[in-house]
């Protein structure tokens, strides 16, 4: 298959390695000249690519059976920039790529916003809780909207993302010794980086269509995380101050079951610190 890659950050860097050896044929793209030798050791052909520059796009989508959109917003690029103008771009140039059968979009489980914790699936609405969010909804929509007989529409809402280099406890360890604002109970939806990679092959393979979460079976409390994380590196404690109320911008625990039932097996259902 030819799989071209738009946005290889920490996911798509990993999905590339991950088809490359598997034998397909990928593209790689980056907005960045400078990382073009870093690509080329992955992937076959590398594109310097503007999400939304439509020449590029249709540049990158000649051949291509499916295109995995892992776009990330870094620095100070803004959210509609990186994320709608991106998609928008992209439908706009389809009818000239005919042979495209799949569009994977890894997209954000925030755009269920507060749920007080309670559980939620691909079926509950999502109500965004900020700006940013509500341009994630437009931009799933976006892409839903172009799906038709011939080109199948995916979206696999992640929760936060660890692995190698972006462990828990270093994300966590900077909390040690500090009082934190809440009770901590807010529970926690992550997903390792092997499987957002499994999962993005097993969408493609499946060519599965529509919504996804994407999230381990461990929804432990943030404050139990943290705590691990503490007493396993031997590290002072965090206090949580509950007279202190916390912004809580995203809280619910997600489902995994519907790609479960698709047949995905998760890699590291419980996760490690």
């Amino acid at each position: 298959m030819n799989i071209a890659i738009l946005g290889c950050g920490y996911v798509g860097t990993a999905a590339a390695q991950h088809w490359q050896a598997a034998g397909h044929h990928v593209t790689a793209t980056t907005t960045s000249p400078e990382r073009v030798p870093e690509l080329e050791a992955i992937a076959q052909r590398v594109e310097v690519i503007q999400g939304n520059n439509p020449e590029d796009l249709k540049r990158l989508l000649q051949g291509q059976d499916t295109l995995v959109m892992s776009v990330a917003s870094k620095g100070r690029a803004p959210y509609k920039t990186v994320y709608l103008d991106t998609a928008q771009t992209l439908v706009s140039v389809l009818p000239q790529s005919p042979e495209l059968q799949q569009i994977i979009y890894t997209g954000s489980g925030s755009v269920y916003g507060n749920w007080g914790g309670g559980w939620v699936n691909e079926t509950t609405p999502p109500q965004p809780t900020m700006e940013n969010y509500e341009i994630l909804v437009e931009t799933e929509q976006t892409l839903l909207n172009a799906a038709h007989d011939d080109l199948r529409v995916c979206i696999l809402r992640l929760g936060g993302i660890y692995g190698p280099g972006r462990e828990i406890a270093r994300i966590y360890r900077n909390w040690a010794g500090q009082t934190r604002p809440g009770d901590g109970n807010r529970p926690s939806n992550w997903i390792h980086l092997d499987d957002i990679v499994g999962a993005l092959a097993f969408a493609q393979e499946k060519r599965l269509e529509g919504i996804y979460n994407l999230v381990d079976d461990d929804h432990q409390p943030t404050r139990a995380v943290v705590e691990a994380v503490c007493e396993t590196y031997q590290l002072p404690p965090v206090t949580w101050d509950g007279s202190e109320p916390a912004t809580v911008r995203y809280s619910g625990k997600l489902s995994n079951q519907k790609i479960k039932d698709a047949g995905y097996q998760l890699i590291h259902p419980q996760r490690t610190i």
